[in-house]
């Protein structure tokens, strides 16, 4: 009787935002299709479809791959922001940075290799932007 229109997978998730509050670590991968907030610590890798905010409080040590990231925390690593990887003036981020673009605020601390990237990259869900 009525048709059901396909919908892409996950748009269910948007203006959704998982969330990961001070004093709490973890130890391992996390994959997250939605965006995520980060103000405790995680020691691996993070990958996802949406935005990473690595809050104030916020700690990364291992590599983050996705779409776009905010820090305003510490990071140590490998970053891979298909979009834009922002940083703000209280973060500090050592390691490899690999971005479509780029923007550094005054009085954060930058110490790593960056390379910017052509803007069509391949997601890890496979799909291309442009």
């Amino acid at each position: 009787m009525f048709d059901k229109k396909n919908k892409p997978p996950y748009t269910d998730l948007l203006g959704k935002t998982n969330r990961i509050v001070e004093a709490t670590q973890i130890k391992g991968d996390v994959f997250s299709h939605a965006d995520f907030r980060l103000d405790g610590e995680l020691i691996g890798n993070f990958t996802s479809n949406g935005k990473l905010v690595i809050g104030p409080s916020g700690k990364v040590i291992g590599e983050i791959v996705c779409k776009n990231v905010d820090i305003e925390g510490i990071f140590n690593g490998k970053i891979t922001a298909h979009e834009l990887l922002n940083i703000k003036a209280t973060a500090t981020v050592e390691g490899d940075v690999c971005v479509g673009k780029l923007a550094i605020e005054p009085g954060a601390l930058f110490t790593a290799t960056c390379v910017m990237k052509n803007p069509e990259i391949n997601h890890p869900d496979g799909t291309q932007s442009k």
